[in-house]
């Protein structure tokens, strides 16, 4: 309903946001956009620019990349699956814009039958150095040390819960501090598989809500045992990908998603899991975290967003992968979306079908599985002071959050987030009646009501003796009054008692 109202309000002032406004202002080598409170796309600087693209010749390899899947960043270290080669590369990012190759990894060494990798699709690396390689097509997923000796491997869970009539196929993992693994498999639709570090499984966690139709469901109470057998079950939808954040909560996304469910907001393609597997994903923002708002087709694309892969930074700002254009979506810790950028095509910093995402720093590297490469971007000038802002404000410094804000502000007028990020500051430094003029500038009711709570109170100590003056007057001053007339009135017939006499 909100969006259907703001939508009909942007239509109704249409004739006013054609006008325009000097503020407004375009990216230039880019394609960066956001949405303002009405919903209507906003340009902006670009947030990022390309640093380099990386191929097999680039890398220094004989044999091309072929249909990356997986993708891991620690330290200065990244690590790709080469799926289709199956093979692990290892590689260093020796300075800003050089990434070079360190070893190739196609084999395992140690004590194990099997010593070829099968298509493997995603690899994590623990804080102590093991490899764990999501080896899909052999069902397994391998534990190797730095050098590549096998540990041991995590296989098909033998449990009730598990269909084994179901193959084994682990597609992406995720490591926690104790060794605990958390997979996502395909045809697994319980939510994501978890073992403990010794290899015992031990359950699914964070299954997605069932959501269901009511007349099919009122159906398939009816319907005969042929008949329901034939009907779609009502099962949870399964994830796409999975991402441990640096306090050991899970991002996890899902491309199952009906665009009746993302216009409604009934779909959540990103969830933040803890440990209970209960969704913790704040959603503070005017817009469901879905991507793209509007989606039509052009160009040989259409429906909606699909977010296949998510990464999340230090500052809680995450990054959610859209398989389906191209795009990085970024949103802050109350799920407001900063800026989405990139898109399908052949030139640098755009894809063809992007199939991983991670971060180092802030820097961000996508991993493209028909363009065979790896992207590196690293944030403008625009996007860092974005950044200091967030950071500034987490670390407590509001003065110098709202100074940062205040550069992004200069250089993008129209950017929502700069005016309520300049009004958080003020309301952090106690300046409240400031606060409620940049809150009242982008509508931003709640914040608004906290700055005004806090003014009122403010306002109300300031002027406590004029207050009481006030209510004195008020109520003492007729009362007085009265008084004095009853005395007069009462010496005036007291004079004419006298006079009688």
């Amino acid at each position: 309903m909100k969006k259907t109202l703001k939508r009909m309000a942007a239509l109704a002032l249409s004739v006013m946001t054609l006008a325009g406004s000097n503020l407004v202002v375009q990216a230039d080598t880019g394609y960066t956009y956001g949405y303002d409170w009405w919903g209507d796309v906003q340009y902006s600087p670009d947030a990022y620019k390309t640093v380099a693209v990386y191929t097999a010749v680039e890398l220094g390899l004989d044999t091309k990349l072929n249909a990356p899947q997986g993708l891991f960043v620690t330290g200065n270290s990244i690590y790709l699956c080469d799926t289709g080669n199956n093979r692990i590369l290892e590689l260093e990012r020796r300075d800003k814009d050089t990434i070079s190759l360190v070893r190739v990894i196609d084999h395992i060494t140690g004590e194990v039958e099997n010593r070829e990798f099968a298509a493997p699709t995603d690899i994590a690396v623990s804080e102590e150095g093991f490899l764990y390689i999501a080896d899909r097509d052999n069902n397994r997923i391998l534990k190797l040390d730095h050098d590549g000796n096998f540990m041991m491997e995590f296989t098909k869970p033998v449990d009730a819960t598990f269909d084994q009539s179901l193959s084994f196929l682990p597609s992406k993992i995720a490591i926690d501090t104790a060794g605990r693994v958390y997979c996502v498999a395909t045809n697994a639709n319980k939510g994501l598989i978890k073992y403990e570090n010794d290899g015992t499984f031990s359950g699914f966690i964070g299954a997605t809500p069932v959501t269901y139709d009511w007349t099919d469901y009122i159906w398939k109470k009816l319907a005969t045992q042929e008949q329901r057998a034939q009907m779609e079950s009502f099962v949870p939808t399964e994830y796409d990908n999975v991402y441990m954040d640096y306090e050991g909560f899970i991002y996890a996304c899902t491309t199952n998603v009906s665009e009746e469910d993302l216009d409604s907001g009934a779909a959540d393609p990103i969830r933040r899991l803890n440990m209970m597997g209960n969704d913790i994903l704040v959603r503070n923002g005017d817009w469901y975290i879905i991507g793209d708002l509007y989606w039509g087709s052009g160009g040989g694309y259409e429906g909606p967003s699909l977010i296949t892969d998510v990464t999340a930074m230090e500052n809680d700002v995450f990054f959610g992968l859209d398989k389906t254009r191209g795009r990085l979506f970024a949103y802050d810790d109350q799920g407001r979306m900063l800026y989405c950028f990139g898109g399908n095509g052949n030139m640098d910093g755009y894809f063809k079908q992007p199939s991983a995402l991670d971060h180092m720093g802030h820097d961000l590297l996508v991993l493209d599985s028909l363009d065979n490469s790896l992207t590196l971007f690293t944030p403008t000038e625009y996007g860092s002071s974005i950044y200091n802002a967030i950071e500034q404000f987490q670390n407590g410094d509001y003065e110098e959050s709202g100074e940062s804000w205040q550069t992004v502000m200069d250089m993008n007028g129209n950017y929502d987030l700069a005016y309520i990020g300049i009004g958080r500051s003020l309301l952090r430094q106690e300046r409240y009646r400031e606060a409620m003029d940049y809150f009242r500038l982008k509508l931003d009711d709640d914040n608004y009501s906290k700055a005004f709570k806090q003014y009122r109170k403010e306002w109300v100590e300031d002027h406590i003796v004029l207050i009481f003056a006030g209510v004195f007057l008020v109520l003492c001053v007729p009362l007085a009054i009265g008084k004095l007339k009853e005395i007069k009135r009462e010496i005036d017939h007291a004079d004419i008692f006298q006079d009688e006499k």
